[in-house]
């Protein structure tokens, strides 16, 4: 009986033993939570690293793929049929452009061909108008009922000259021009500056910035 006592109690006594040694244990892995859970959050950090540099390579990939994609759309053979458009496209601008040259050229010789033909109807009725000139000059009485129809038909004709375009020219007082005059004889006078002219025998006349006539005159040396 004694010996059971004794038992039992060598029993509880290892019982104790090893709940104590078992809570003994368990007290570090309390301890260890937190590194335990430390390590979790760099787990999650690091993943979240990985996944972003992944999408940058990804998307370093698609990049360089549009790159090489277009490259190859450039470098693409083009069809027969977009090179005759090219050829079709180029050869009407070289038209056009061949075309509003001769527009412009034709507009110019007509220009010209004008210009040539009012100067010589200009140059034509010149004379008369010298005529006109000369009579009304010599007129004594301008009352005079024909010498005063003269003179309405000079100044309607001379009218008809300016709104053509016919301006005569600027000779007496002025300096000698010789794209404008024509000298005929020179005089010394010492009233007027030197190469001046001073005296007008035929008027000179401009069609527009082109001379019809040159002034005949006097110029002083």
């Amino acid at each position: 009986m004694e010996n059971t006592e004794k038992d039992l109690t060598d029993i509880h006594k290892q019982t104790d033993q090893i709940q104590t040694e078992s809570d003994v244990q368990e007290t570090p892995k309390e301890t260890d939570q937190p590194q335990d859970e430390k390590t979790a959050d760099d787990k999650k950090q690091d993943q979240k690293k990985e996944t972003d540099e992944e999408k940058q390579e990804l998307k370093e990939d698609l990049k360089d793929g549009a790159k090489e994609k277009d490259k190859k759309f450039f470098k693409r053979k083009k069809d027969k049929k977009d090179e005759k458009i090219e050829e079709l496209t180029d050869q009407l601008k070289r038209q056009m452009a061949e075309f509003d040259n001769f527009r412009k050229r034709t507009e110019k010789e007509k220009s010209g061909m004008y210009s040539m033909g009012a100067k010589d109807v200009v140059e034509k009725i010149l004379p008369v108008v010298d005529n006109f000139e000369r009579g009304l000059a010599t007129a004594s009485d301008m009352s005079d009922p024909f010498v005063n129809g003269m003179n309405k038909i000079y100044k309607q004709l001379t009218q008809v000259m300016e709104d053509m375009g016919v301006t005569a020219i600027e000779a007496v007082g002025n300096k000698f021009d010789p794209n404008l005059h024509n000298a005929v004889m020179h005089v010394e006078d010492e009233d007027a500056d030197e190469n001046v002219v001073v005296e007008e025998f035929q008027k000179g006349y401009l069609y527009k910035d082109s001379v019809v006539r040159h002034s005949m005159v006097k110029v002083a040396n």
